[in-house]
C-alpha cells in the first residue's frame, strides 16, 4: 500500500523532473534525472527520520502575524509547502511562457542562453522531490509506525521513478502536445500545495480562511484535463484528415 501511495503521489514529481532536465545538454539529461532521484531517495529517508522524531515541532507554529487584512500562524510544515507550491507555480508559468516564445516553435530545442548546469538541475530536482514527498511521508505515518517499512517503500518507489523518468521524458519529447497538458497539471499541483500551505498556516484574508484543495478535487480536475486533451487531439486529427481529403478531391486546372 505504501509503495502504491508513493507511486501515485510521485506522478507530478516525474513531470517536474522531465521539465527541469530539459534545461541541461541532451547527453546529460538521463544522468541528471537518475542522479537527482537517487540523491532524493537518500534525502527522503533522512527527511522521514526527521519528521518521525520532530513532527510535533514541525507542526507547531513558531511565528504569528495578526493584522487586518492578513492573519497567519507559520509552522515549519506550512513554510515548506507554501514555498514549494509557489516555486512550482512559477516554474509552470515560466515554461508555459517559453512554449509560446518564438524559439520554442519547431524542433523543441532549448535556447542556449537558457541552458542550466547539471548540478543546478540535480539540486532543484532533489529539493522539489523533498517538497513533493512531505505529504506522502505524513500519509505513510498514518498507515504504519514502522520506520523500516516506510524507508523500504521510499526506496522501492524511488527505483520505480528512476525506471520511469526516462520513459516519461522521452514520451513528452516525442509528443510535445502533451507537454502543455503536463505543465497545466503541474500548475494545478502548485495551486493545491499553496492552498494546503495556507491552510496549515491558518492564513486568513479579510476574515476568510484559506481552505486546501481536496485530493479528490485534484484528481477529478486531472481526469477532466486528460479527457479534454484526448478528445481535442482526436477531433483535431479528424479535421486535418477531412481537410486533406477535400484538398485531394479539388480538381486542378491546366
Amino acid at each position: 500500500m505504501l509503495v502504491l501511495l508513493q507511486a501515485v503521489l510521485g506522478f507530478d514529481n516525474l513531470l517536474y523532473i522531465s521539465i527541469e532536465s530539459k534545461r541541461v545538454p541532451e547527453e546529460q539529461q538521463s544522468m541528471v534525472r537518475k542522479t537527482g532521484i537517487g540523491l532524493a531517495i537518500v534525502f527522503r529517508i533522512v527527511l522521514l527520520f526527521v519528521v518521525v522524531h520532530l513532527i510535533q515541532r514541525l507542526e507547531n507554529p513558531f511565528a504569528h502575524y495578526v493584522s487586518d487584512p492578513l492573519e497567519m500562524h507559520v509552522s515549519g510544515h506550512s513554510l515548506i509547502v507554501l514555498f514549494g507550491g509557489g516555486f512550482i507555480l512559477w516554474t509552470a508559468l515560466k515554461e508555459i511562457y517559453h512554449l509560446l516564445a518564438i524559439h520554442e516553435v519547431g524542433d523543441g530545442s532549448e535556447d542556449e542562453s537558457k541552458r542550466s548546469s547539471a548540478g543546478k538541475a540535480i539540486g532543484l530536482i532533489v529539493a522539489m522531490n523533498l517538497v513533493f514527498s512531505f505529504d506522502s511521508i505524513l500519509s505513510a505515518m498514518a498507515l504504519t509506525d514502522s520506520f523500516a517499512i516506510m524507508a523500504t517503500a521510499i526506496v522501492i518507489s524511488g527505483l520505480l521513478m528512476i525506471w520511469l523518468a526516462d520513459h516519461v521524458a522521452e514520451f513528452l519529447k516525442k509528443n510535445r502536445m502533451y507537454e502543455v497538458l503536463g505543465l497545466f497539471i503541474l500548475f494545478i499541483v502548485g495551486v493545491m500545495l499553496v492552498s494546503e500551505g495556507g491552510h496549515l498556516a491558518q492564513l486568513e484574508f479579510f476574515g476568510y480562511h484559506v481552505t486546501p484543495m481536496a485530493k479528490s478535487t485534484f484528481y477529478f480536475v486531472l481526469f477532466v484535463l486528460i479527457v479534454v486533451d484526448i478528445v481535442q487531439g482526436r477531433y483535431q486529427k479528424k479535421l486535418i484528415a477531412k481537410q486533406q481529403r477535400s484538398q485531394t478531391k479539388t480538381p486542378t486546372t491546366a
